[in-house]
């Protein structure tokens, strides 16, 4: 990632951020953080020239086009792609009921504390596109999650400076322990995720409607 940085400049982070926010992980907090620290002037970058706020900047701006790939993936291919490979990856419409449901309740917050939020950032525009969130409330919350997000990453490179590469190796071999345990957490998710569709299947037509909220039916307001 850095070496792709070094080479492309702020080209790279913005692909890079668009990518995340589209909902492919590949590690835009550390390429925002990198950028801060070259613009610190105490982390060489292959000639590159990096100005903290124009760093945040780009960063907003990949985090706003790929946001909007991600909720228009989601809003206009949620229910279809589930018909054609839902089976395979264990969802079901009425997962996607939930979603709504959720959404429908916790929507706003959602979408701006879960941009603040590693991992979870990169899945949170698909969501909301499912749900049918409105496109300027859609908008307004990323916006400013992600400007407090990249603010506060870049400017954590910033400050640690030529530091930057110490903390990220502290940080890389505590991720081998948190790797392993997230491999177990999933397997065990998709265990407890097996057993649920297996008993929702084993349910007589309709028997979960009464324990939802109201559904496609009801899309978020305006």
């Amino acid at each position: 990632m850095q070496s792709f940085v070094v080479h492309w400049g702020y080209l790279a982070l913005f692909a890079i951020t668009a990518l995340s926010a589209f909902g492919i992980p590949v590690g835009s907090e550390l390429a925002m953080a990198y950028c801060g620290a070259v613009a610190s002037g105490l982390v060489l970058s292959g000639g590159h020239h990096f100005n903290l706020g124009v760093v945040i900047a780009v960063a907003v701006g990949g985090e706003l086009v790929g946001s909007l790939l991600g909720y228009a993936l989601g809003r206009f291919g949620g229910r279809p792609a589930v018909d054609k490979v839902g089976k395979y990856i264990l969802l079901t419409h009425r997962d996607l009921d939930r979603v709504e449901a959720f959404m429908q309740r916790r929507g706003d917050p959602f979408v701006f504390l879960g941009r603040l939020v590693p991992l979870l950032r990169s899945f949170v525009s698909i969501v909301a596109g499912i749900a049918e969130m409105t496109i300027v409330r859609f908008l307004v919350f990323t916006l400013a999650g992600s400007a407090v997000f990249s603010a506060a990453v870049a400017g954590a490179g910033y400050g640690l400076g030529s530091s930057y590469h110490k903390v990220v190796k502290d940080f890389s071999d505590a991720g081998y322990v948190a790797a392993a345990l997230a491999v177990v957490a999933v397997a065990l998710a998709i265990a407890h995720r097996i057993k649920v569709l297996r008993e929702e299947r084993a349910l007589p037509a309709g028997a979960h409607s009464a324990t939802l909220e109201p559904s496609s039916s009801s899309k978020l307001d305006a």
